[in-house]
Parts: structure tokens; sequence; C-alpha cells
């Protein structure tokens, strides 16, 4: 199956393998998340309209997801700018791919989803949970955290604990991934219908592209807010004391 079947654009540095279509679609996702957030906040308003309401929701959303999340307000301000960037940059990472889809003849897939890459998530969720450890470190010092973390409220459930910052990483990663990675699978599924079948199927393959997207472009923003719940959890179980 030819969807299954597309390579990366990759190129070597060294003895290092690059993938240059996620490098490239990153970088695209960078710049539009930049962009967005430098119009709408250009000539702020205390009585805010249009373009600055859109920026001012996305802030205040977020505020409330880290609200329910984190133990009182001075944490939500300290961490709120993280929470913000990360809703952001997974939002416009998981519909990115969404857009359009551009594959060479030679089967190599020159846009995608930067979260459709197991790589790209399994990171992410990586980087949040060494960040969360960094955070309860510097919060507690290394021998307060790791009895505050590990061995409250007893000290018998230390090698559970232990086992879970592993699976904390790879649930958080590849639930991520397989819910974009699959989204973008199905999408090229229904395409196929017509290159397979003929412009028969075009009447059956447009409304159910139109539909998948309208579904897609749904889990995209769910998969957000949940990445974000989910690192706040983790971040407030390490910064929090635990009786």
């Amino acid at each position: 199956m030819k969807i299954l079947e597309e390579r990366s654009l990759l190129f070597q540095i060294g003895p290092i393998w690059f993938d240059g279509t996620i490098i490239i679609m990153t970088l695209l996702t960078c710049i539009l998340i930049f962009s967005f957030v430098f119009i709408c906040s250009r000539n702020l308003q205390i009585r805010p309209k249009g373009k600055q309401n859109v920026l001012e929701y996305i802030v205040d959303f977020v505020r409330g997801i880290l609200s329910s999340q984190l133990p009182n307000k001075k944490e939500v301000n300290h961490y709120h700018l993280l929470g913000f960037t990360l809703f952001l940059f997974i939002l416009v990472s998981n519909e990115i791919g969404l857009i359009t889809k551009i594959v060479t003849p030679s089967e190599i897939s020159l846009w995608k989803s930067p979260t459709a890459d197991p790589i790209v998530t399994l990171g992410l969720a990586m980087t949040v949970i060494v960040f969360t450890h960094y955070m309860g470190i510097q919060r507690f010092g290394l021998k307060n955290y790791f009895v505050n973390s590990y061995l409250k409220p007893v000290s018998f459930i230390l090698p559970i604990k232990l086992l879970e910052e592993f699976t904390n990483v790879i649930s958080l990663g590849l639930r991520l991934y397989g819910n974009i990675f699959a989204g973008e699978v199905l999408l090229g599924l229904i395409v196929s219908l017509v290159t397979s079948i003929g412009w028969v199927a075009l009447p059956l393959a447009v409304p159910l592209e139109m539909i998948w997207i309208g579904f897609s472009l749904f889990i995209g923003a769910i998969q957000a807010y949940v990445f974000v719940t989910l690192t706040m959890v983790f971040l407030s179980h390490k910064i929090a004391i635990d009786h």
C-alpha cells in the first residue's frame, strides 16, 4: 500500500542521518506560530477585538488548563508561557499535515505533520518529563526531591514509581503519534480510492475526505489539550509536596 510505503527526505551529516521532511515541517510550524503570535499581538488594546481576541482566548484557555492542575496561582503564572508554547506547537504540528500532501514520484513525502513521526512525539515527551525532574530538583534539592517523589507516601512503591517514569514517556509520546499518524493514513487511503477505482469514486471520496478532515482537526486539538494537561499533571507531582 503506497501510503504506508512513503519515505521521508533523508540526508546525512557525518555519521548521523537526519529526516529532512520533519526538519522542514517543524521549521514551517515554528514560523507559522511566530507569525500568528506576532500579527495578533500588534497594537494591543485595553478592550480587545478581532485578532487580539483570538490570541487572548488561547491564552485564557491554556491558563485554565494550568489552573486545574498546578497547586496555586503563582505556579500558573510561572509556567503559563511553557503551556502556551507547548499547546500552540502541538496544535499546529497536528493540523499542518491536513492542509495538503506532497509526494514525489519516488514515494518521498515532502509534507506531513511533524507529530506523525514517533521520534518527534517521543522527543517531546522525553523533553517535558526531563523538564519536570529538573524543576523538582531545583525546588527541593536532589535528596529531598528523591524522597518527595519516590519514597512518599510509602517507600516500598519505589520500583513502581521508577517504572512509571518510563511508561509516562512512552504513553505521552505514542498517544500523540498514534492519533495523528492514523488520521493522515486514513486520509491517504480515501484519496487512493480515486486513484485506484477512478473518477467514479469521486462522489464518495470527497464527502468522506471532508468529514475525516473535520474529525482529524478535532482530534488534533484534543491531543494538544491532552498533552499539555498531562504535562502539567506530571509537573505538579514534581513541584508539590507529597504528604
